[in-house]
């Protein structure tokens, strides 16, 4: 018998099994991810083809862990998401509106989810089709609220017939547009509507609330077609007003509005590709960076409305956070696809993130609170990259106030801290990475030749950046390894080396590989393609050629779509063998974001791109979102991981997205990440005049000018050839807060040693350490 031919009780009491199972957030592989272009701050995510995570009031804080479907029928019940049969049908790629078909043999389920464009509000249109003649076919809906970031300490009630749920002062309401029939508040795995009708094939209990847990709330639609709405607020109140006012609105007037204001941003880009389905992941890529944008704090971009292998675990931080890397990245694809004034908030937001000291926080919120804390050089590097690229395409200038002084105060960090990063970019490795130090030093040249600093730090940023970028060979280039016989090549590039100075050898200990080591020297990424792409090194140079020729037989995959690359051997960072969630152990997967990188380097030595950028779209899911990761081994339907495929990390990653478009603009021959005037200064490399000595470089090449330097003021006292003649020199200012003696090589004469130690004048104390500098003979001498 269907519910409208039931006397529907009224709900009462208490659920029983509090507080409920432990929480978990819904699964890293998104369908689709939703956000209107108005003043409604609300950001949903389609997974499995339901709703599921949803943002409010900001891109970093989910509130609902999904919205999902149940359809029960004579003899049979189906919870969709799981059954996972659907198709999803867009009709413009810019445009974030999809409708999801859940196919059955008894009945199709059609979905579409839109977010009110003035209301904190996301809405939900449904209809249910029999296939076959079945009166007891229903629908019914499992809301699981995850209020304030969390599954635990929610409650959830009925009040009036509605859905009501709260965690402090953060309150949701579910409403219909006609009256819900049975409902219910319960426990997530004890006494929720799924386990109701798991009992019971169709839906019997009727608890009024469920108090500080693990909640859930169940109600039956009494029609097989219409809308819902779920509405956000601080109140209860509130929200029931939000929810109201959003499921009232006439639904294709709500369509309407909602795509017109996508359409009017869209009009502003280019699109890229005569090939309609690398056109069409273009604009959806377009579509992707802008959904990620915070509306409270503009131009705030987070890495993902994904949360990796979230059904796996509870953490709170997810990829929804912004991380400066990510962020500047695509404010650089922005800009590449001639929107300035999203790539110019970008930076601006940047700008006012930043922390006292110069650097950015390894990752934070929209808000500017810090999650993760690690130190990330490429991160204090790539905000400078994009402000510099803002100004070369005329959309901002040098005289910018804030941004001047973001630059300045970046490069003052990099100054003091490089070359050696405390993390690479993948968060895993401290030492010498090719990619880190090739942001740095176009950053810091970039913000010398830009006229972003006064005279004195300008040539003191140019000259270390000059150092730097003479030094990148010594520090991760190695020859005549065994993996160098291995492959028939001179040398290659590290992936990243330890510190100092002969960190390119020995053991280096691999994350997420429960300690697991493996020699330096063997092991290589992607990262030294970097050097190419900023203009440092030539892309027909025979050490990054030997570099490429060793990474494609070591890391690529030739799939049937076309090339992936795996991050480097052994990575941990990924399902285990039995397709498992990551655990803190795992086995790295297949990145579509470093085929694009692969294919930047294709570009510019001359190959074929297109074998690339098919393998780049063949990846991408059913609602053409870029993974972060793609599975590589055999199909294992029941954990819906299929070669080639998206796997359980994050669906999208918004750097994917923006490699994919600065991929395209190079095709064009826009440079996305390029300075012109570092790559002019670097396309013939300067002769290398001064090093700039400090505790971890020990000086082996010829120079003409030594530079001892410190963040502080100092003496030196220094000898040569075993401490004989030994001088004191008080040290000066050089730029960017540093302090220094410089050294003439010719007045140093035939010494082949310069022994040395620093008087710290601040602290009053001798540092107790020795230095020795090898000074080789110059060329010619």
């Amino acid at each position: 018998m269907a519910f409208g031919e039931r006397v529907i009780p009224v709900p009462s009491g208490t659920a029983f099994g509090a507080p409920g199972i432990g929480p978990t957030w819904a699964a890293g592989d998104k369908d689709i991810v939703i956000r209107a272009l108005g003043a409604g701050r609300v950001w949903a995510t389609v997974g499995g083809g339901v709703l599921n995570e949803v943002f409010w009031p900001t891109t970093s804080r989910p509130q609902l862990r999904d919205l999902g479907f149940i359809v029960t029928g004579t003899g049979f019940w189906v919870e969709v998401k799981r059954a996972a049969s659907y198709t999803i049908l867009t009709t413009d790629a810019v445009v974030p509106l999809s409708s999801i078909v859940h196919h059955d043999e008894r009945f199709t389920l059609t979905l579409m989810v839109v977010c009110d464009p003035d209301r904190d509000a996301v809405v939900i249109s449904y209809q249910l089709e029999p296939l076959v003649a079945d009166s007891a076919l229903a629908l019914h809906i499992l809301v699981a609220p995850h209020l304030g970031g969390t599954g635990h300490g929610n409650d959830a009630w009925i009040d009036a017939g509605l859905l009501h749920a709260s965690r402090n002062d953060e309150h949701l309401a579910v409403i219909a547009d006609s009256p819900f029939g049975l409902v219910s508040a319960g426990y997530v795995g004890v006494s929720d509507g799924w386990q109701d009708i798991n009992l019971h094939g169709q839906p019997t209990w009727s608890f009024r609330n469920a108090v500080n847990g693990n909640v859930a709330l169940t109600a039956s639609l009494l029609s097989l077609s219409g809308r819902i709405a779920v509405g956000f607020a601080t109140t209860a109140a509130g929200a029931r007003t939000l929810a109201v006012g959003a499921v009232n609105r006439d639904f294709q007037v709500l369509v309407a509005a909602f795509r017109a204001d996508w359409e009017r941003w869209a009009a502003h880009f280019a699109v890229f590709h005569p090939k309609p389905e690398l056109d069409a992941l273009a604009r959806t890529s377009a579509m992707v960076l802008k959904a990620h944008e915070d509306v409270t704090f503009p131009g705030a971009i987070v890495a993902s409305l994904a949360t990796p292998w979230g059904s796996a675990h509870d953490d709170p931080g997810g990829y929804h956070l912004v991380w400066p890397r990510d962020c500047a990245e695509t404010g650089l694809a922005l800009l590449a696809i001639g929107l300035h004034d999203d790539a110019a908030r970008t930076v601006g937001f940047l700008a006012s993130t930043q922390s006292s000291d110069g650097q950015w926080p390894q990752n934070f919120t929209p808000g500017g609170e810090p999650f993760w804390t690690g130190k990330q050089l490429d991160e204090a590097a790539l905000p400078i990259i994009l402000a510099a690229k803002l100004a070369e395409k005329g959309v901002i200038t040098n005289a910018d106030g804030p941004i001047r002084r973001m630059v300045r105060n970046a490069a003052a960090y990099i100054a003091a801290a490089g070359p050696f990063t405390e993390q690479d970019r993948w968060e895993e490795a401290p030492g010498a990475s090719p990619f880190t130090i090739a942001a740095v030093i176009v950053a810091l040249a970039a913000a010398a030749t830009g006229g972003w600093l006064d005279s004195g730090d300008s040539s003191y940023a140019l000259s270390l950046a000059d150092w730097w970028n003479s030094r990148i060979e010594d520090l991760t280039y190695v020859q005549g390894t065994e993996l160098d016989r291995e492959h028939n090549t001179d040398g290659h590039y590290e992936r990243i080396a330890r510190s100092g100075i002969d960190g390119r050898y020995g053991p280096i200990v691999l994350a997420n590989r429960g300690g697991e080591t493996f020699p330096t020297e063997r092991l290589v990424g992607l990262e030294a393609l970097a050097l190419v792409r900023y203009g440092l090194r030539r892309p027909d140079d025979p050490r990054i050629l030997d570099t490429v020729k060793i990474i494609d037989a070591t890391l690529r995959v030739d799939t049937s779509a076309g090339p992936l690359y795996h991050r480097y051997q052994n990575d941990g960072y990924g399902e285990h063998q039995d397709g498992s969630p990551f655990n803190g152990t795992g086995i790295g997967r297949l990145w579509p974001l470093l085929t694009g990188e692969r294919a930047h380097y294709a570009l510019a030595v001359g190959e074929p791109v297109e074998p690339y950028l098919a393998a780049i779209a063949a990846s991408a899911s059913a609602g053409n979102l870029l993974p972060e990761q793609v599975w590589d081994n055999a199909a294992i339907p029941e954990r819906r991981l299929f070669p080639g495929r998206p796997s359980g990390s994050a669906t999208p990653l918004v750097w994917a997205h923006a490699e994919y478009l600065k991929l395209l603009a190079a095709i064009e021959n826009t440079a996305a990440d390029q300075i012109e005037a570092v790559a002019a200064h670097y396309a013939a490399p300067p002769p290398t005049q001064t090093a700039h000595i400090r505790d971890e470089l020990l000086l082996r090449t010829s120079v003409t000018t030594i530079i001892i330097e410190d963040r502080q003021p100092f003496r030196l006292h220094f000898g040569t050839d075993g401490w004989s003649h030994p001088t004191d020199m008080d040290s000066v200012p050089l730029g960017l807060g540093r302090h220094g003696v410089t050294l003439s090589r010719e007045a140093l004469g035939a010494a082949h040693t310069i022994e040395w130690t620093r008087f710290e004048i601040v602290s009053g104390e001798w540092e107790h350490v020795d230095h020795t500098i090898v000074l080789l003979t110059p060329i010619g001498a």
